[in-house]
């Protein structure tokens, strides 16, 4: 089903209908396609499926409004209502299976990630810069008793998360002032929040070619991860591996950074010169 201009038009009727508006929506400024957007990301938000009056609180409508955008938005197939609550659709689903599955880069490094999995015995994730967060594209976890609470599509921020700093660490100066201009909150006791001794870790990532997030940003979560760059020199991504404390320990932290940077050389490689240069065995 596609969305025609009559279902276009029955979006913007139903966000800007003043039946369903409350006093102060009315210099709402986020437009009939920002508030569509901002519900199907909280739709697609860990916990579903969720109830309408959740869904309306966190994107601040009515709940008339949101209803009928839910309405529209399960016509075309990217919602999906059961007894007041709402999910994910099938359309949605397949359009976000159709972006990673043609991206070059996750083409690159599933084989990778499985591979550095089956070496490290850890939970293994490749993130991408969104603004100041990164956001988990892909997560391979090993077989083990506890489950990271880390998931695909979920973001973390970059000051203060491996994957993150590794990002940071390939950023211009400048891009770097921004995301260190803070707000940078203290997630944890460990959480590092002067950006002064922040750039002073990301100035290790050239030194051992890897960086740690030591309980900075999840109480008992230690993480190792270095940075992927395109064939433009230009920062991609990052890879990282991740654990509890108690399995991922500072000890093996040597052993652990240089596979993760390596594996992250490889995915660099590939999206410079193709996928020959992965040298990997695909191993699930």
């Amino acid at each position: 089903m596609e969305w025609s201009e009559a279902k276009l038009g029955a979006m913007e009727r139903a966000v800007n209908d003043p039946a369903g508006s409350k006093q102060g929506h009315s210099s709402d400024a986020r437009g009939a396609v920002g508030k569509a957007l901002e519900l199907l990301a909280a739709l697609a938000l860990p916990g579903g499926p969720h109830r309408l009056a959740d869904l309306a609180k966190r994107c601040d409508l009515p709940k008339p409004t949101a209803h009928r955008m839910l309405q529209t938005m399960a016509a075309a197939g990217f919602a999906v209502g059961t007894g007041g609550q709402y999910h994910v659709g099938p359309r949605l689903l397949g359009l976000s299976a159709a972006v990673l599955a043609s991206s070059e880069a996750t083409q690159f490094t599933r084989p990778v990630l499985r591979e550095l999995r089956r070496r490290t015995g850890h939970t293994v994730h490749y993130a991408v810069r969104h603004g100041d967060q990164a956001v988990y594209v892909e997560k391979v976890e090993p077989e083990q008793s506890y489950r990271m609470n880390s998931r695909v599509g979920g973001e973390v921020p970059l000051y203060c998360t491996a994957v993150g700093r590794a990002i940071l660490s390939r950023l211009s100066e400048a891009e770097i002032d921004v995301v260190l201009a803070g707000p940078l909150p203290a997630r944890t006791q460990r959480t590092l929040t002067d950006p002064a001794r922040i750039r002073r870790e990301l100035s290790k990532m050239d030194k051992v070619g890897y960086v740690v997030d030591d309980e900075q940003n999840e109480p008992h979560v230690r993480c190792v991860a270095a940075p992927v760059v395109d064939r433009l020199g230009q920062v991609a991504g990052a890879i990282s591996v991740s654990g509890l404390t108690f399995t991922l320990t500072l000890d093996s932290v040597a052993v652990l950074g240089p596979l993760v940077a390596e594996a992250a050389a490889r995915v660099s490689g590939a999206l410079s010169s193709g996928p020959a240069m992965l040298l990997v065995s695909d191993v699930d």
